[in-house]
């Protein structure tokens, strides 16, 4: 029997996307997550896709980490109600620490942040760095033409770990949870 999941890293970024819904489930993401007790592991930011899932977690009394570079923090882009935000002074151990810090993965619309974050994730899990679920939150089918890539890839031969055990797509954040939170 899978250990229940205690954290989750959310990737996500800055800007809110050019739909509502992207926001209203990233949102409802951070809400779920503090519902079942889960610790939200994101960003620090406090805008656009980031703020909306802190957000979301806030508004039920969830447990959030965040982790920001100083940079950012300098930029005054850290959420203000985040109590346990960890400043570091790169991306990479930005990363670094998330990954240590979460039991898996959601990737939500995103730019290339947010891209770099998911497929470091799965090349670490690819390697056996971890072994923890990966899932992309498909709001309004926005991952369809990656895994159509992805798929492509596989077929070519360019994927060692299957995608079907790689990540997990879920077109909404109750599905997507569900998902990641059952047996593999």
């Amino acid at each position: 029997m899978p250990t229940p999941l205690k954290s989750i890293c959310v990737f996500c970024g800055a800007a809110p996307g050019g739909q509502d819904q992207y926001v209203r489930h990233a949102h409802e993401l951070g809400q779920m997550l503090a519902d079942r007790g889960i610790t939200l592991v994101y960003g620090g930011g406090g805008i656009g896709m980031m703020g909306a899932v802190a957000d979301g977690a806030l508004s039920r009394g969830g447990r959030i980490t965040g982790v920001i570079t100083r940079q950012l923090v300098d930029r005054e882009l850290a959420h203000p109600a985040v109590a346990d935000m960890r400043v570091v002074e790169s991306m990479h151990e930005r990363k670094m620490l998330m990954v240590g810090l979460a039991d898996a993965f959601i990737a939500l619309p995103g730019g290339y942040g947010t891209f770099d974050e998911f497929f470091e994730a799965v090349c670490w899990a690819q390697l056996e760095i971890h072994r923890k679920p990966i899932g992309l939150l498909n709001t309004r089918g926005f991952y369809n033409g990656l895994f159509s890539f992805l798929t492509h890839a596989q077929s070519e031969g360019f994927l060692r770990l299957p995608l079907e055990r790689a990540v997990t797509l879920g077109d909404s954040p109750r599905a997507l949870l569900d998902a990641l939170d059952s047996p593999r």
